[in-house]
């Protein structure tokens, strides 16, 4: 299903899936689920739904406000609000939540959502997905072929398990990659030519795809 605006058509799925990475990368920078419940603000997680909606909306499709309240179900004014939200402000009251009121921590909702967004979604871009993400990617490594669409991607998560990251050369993966193939390159020839230190699991798999990019293989 597309949605089709006034701009390019949005495919759902490549929405759906890349607001997802960003929520849950705000809950990690939330602190996760835990801490959430600790400080009793699970609410806010709809609301960090919303921003990442509207920032995947405005920084990967160029949405205008009008354009993301109406798929989001938002008013222009809240969207504009995320939208002007400062990161590393959202990240500084986050990190002081213990000196915060009760009413403080309900004003900040809609601003520190959006200053969370921008920030998760500056991340995930980087190759910085949630570790929580990460790891049920790792155990699961079926999923992580149908997500990613590419079958090497299991084989590669799957003999990287248990493997500490960040990885400062090829020799870990050249030994943990042996006779792996992908698409067709040995994954001892490929992990030569990719970039270093790789810092998660994301990364790798952006990294080697990055190369069969540049081979004309992907």
């Amino acid at each position: 299903m597309v949605i089709e605006l006034t701009g390019a058509p949005i495919n759902e799925h490549e929405l759906e899936h890349l607001v997802t990475r960003v929520f849950f990368k705000g809950i990690d920078l939330l602190g996760g689920l835990h801490k959430l419940a600790e400080y009793r603000t699970l609410t806010w997680l709809p609301s960090l739904a919303r921003a990442s909606f509207a920032i995947v909306l405005r920084e990967e499709y160029l949405k205008t406000e009008e354009e993301i309240a109406a798929i989001v179900g938002l008013t222009k004014n809240t969207v504009r609000n995320i939208l002007r939200a400062d990161p590393q402000m959202a990240l500084y009251k986050i990190q002081h939540m213990d000196e915060l009121t009760k009413e403080e921590k309900k004003e900040l909702r809609v601003h520190t959502a959006g200053g969370l967004a921008k920030l998760a979604y500056k991340l995930v871009k980087e190759g910085q997905d949630a570790q929580v993400m990460l790891e049920f990617c790792a155990a699961t490594g079926a999923a992580v072929a149908q997500v990613c669409e590419v079958p090497w991607a299991y084989a590669v998560l799957k003999r990287m398990k248990g493997v500490k990251y960040p990885i400062e050369s090829a020799d870990v993966l050249k030994e943990k990659l042996k006779g792996i193939d992908i698409k067709g390159v040995p994954a001892t020839d490929v992990v030569e030519e990719i970039t270093y230190p790789i810092r998660t699991p994301a990364q790798l798999l952006h990294e080697i795809k990055e190369y069969l990019q540049m081979k004309g293989l992907a």
